[in-house]
């Protein structure tokens, strides 16, 4: 299968750069997998197509301030470092730019020396190992120097940090938002909940692959990256008992597709567990465990537009996306969403 055969023709306006004032009035796509059906909504409609017993499943994760904009200690050259995946205590590894200026030893200093991060490998794709040194909580220093690590097609100033981040977030450790999720606020779920739909959460830490693209031209060829995800035994119990009532599974964006494709791929059930998942799912892929997903519009031959193209039938996403270009809908982290049922 050709990356190509996932590209579709964007115009560059069409790109949202910025987040709405009010998170639940983007709009909503409703594409019916089955009979192709096409409705237009406001996102907080969403509720009308939820049922009693359903299971929402949503991504807790909370991204972290990760972009730090520091300087070399030795040549004063200015160095930006993503944080992507913490190895172990201050160990992280990181995407450099420019990667050629470190090498094995360099040290990076930011805010006056707050915070310094010594290179302790050089890995290929701008990819370094560094260590940091602080005093202090690292948290904290990182919410005082560093800033949201915005996607690279995001030209515009985000004036409100906690517009990148769910209402949700909790379990700090991702380099990227799951952006699906954005559209939710407290006051939906509420209302959600109140309708007898369940509410569940898992964690998957969002990594590097949100910000590289698919550079084979046949996807069988691509590697996907891996990002760390947990389950509770709460949630497993919940979404087994939703499959036992014949009730509908529910995942809010990739992310959360990822983890329960991962977990029912793996164990063929719901289980309390955590670990590592690099699963690649694209047209041919059988899925085990949702019904239904909330997703946004995601970018041509990206690896999250083949996933809902595994879902939904790849003419039945591309004419959906084709309709949503002729109807000027805002794309991709901060753009507006689509439900497939």
């Amino acid at each position: 299968m050709q990356v190509e055969d996932f590209n579709y023709d964007l115009p560059e306006e069409l790109i949202a750069q910025t987040p709405l004032k009010q998170r639940d009035t983007s709009r909503l796509l409703v594409l019916d997998k089955t009979t192709q059906a096409i409705t237009h909504e406001k996102f907080h409609n969403i509720i009308d197509y939820l049922e009693p017993g359903d299971t929402l499943v949503l991504n807790n994760t909370k991204v972290l301030p990760a972009r730090l904009i520091g300087e070399k200690v030795d040549t004063k050259a200015v160095i930006e470092i993503l944080l992507l995946k913490n190895i172990v205590d201050d160990t992280w590894e990181c995407l450099v730019k420019p990667a050629r200026r470190i090498k094995k030893g360099t040290v990076v200093s930011f805010g006056n020396n707050k915070l310094t991060a010594t290179c302790q490998e050089v890995k290929d794709d701008g990819i370094r190992i560094f260590t940091f040194s602080y005093q202090g909580i690292f948290l904290e220093i990182l919410e005082e120097l560093g800033t949201m690590p915005l996607p690279p097609y995001i030209h515009e100033k985000l004036e409100d940090q906690n517009r990148y981040q769910t209402v949700y977030a909790k379990e700090v450790g991702s380099a990227a938002a799951p952006t699906a999720g954005l559209h939710f606020t407290k006051e939906l779920l509420h209302q959600i909940a109140a309708k007898g739909v369940n509410i569940a959460y898992i964690t998957l830490h969002v990594g590097l692959g949100t910000f590289r693209p698919v550079s084979v031209e046949k996807i069988e060829d691509h590697e996907m990256h891996s990002e760390y995800y947990q389950m509770s035994q709460e949630v497993a119990n919940l979404l087994t008992a939703t499959k036992k009532n014949h009730r509908r599974i529910i995942a809010v964006g990739t992310t959360s597709t990822r983890t329960l494709e991962t977990i029912m791929s793996l164990y063929h059930e719901f289980k309390e567990c955590s670990g590592w998942t690099n699963i690649f799912i694209y047209p041919g892929y059988t899925f085990k465990a949702i019904d239904g997903l909330i997703t946004n519009f995601h970018l041509p031959k990206s690896t999250l537009v083949m996933l809902v193209s595994a879902f939904a039938g790849k003419d039945n996403i591309l004419n959906a996306y084709k309709i949503a270009v002729q109807e000027k809908y805002r794309f991709f982290s901060f753009g507006d969403a689509m439900f497939i049922k």
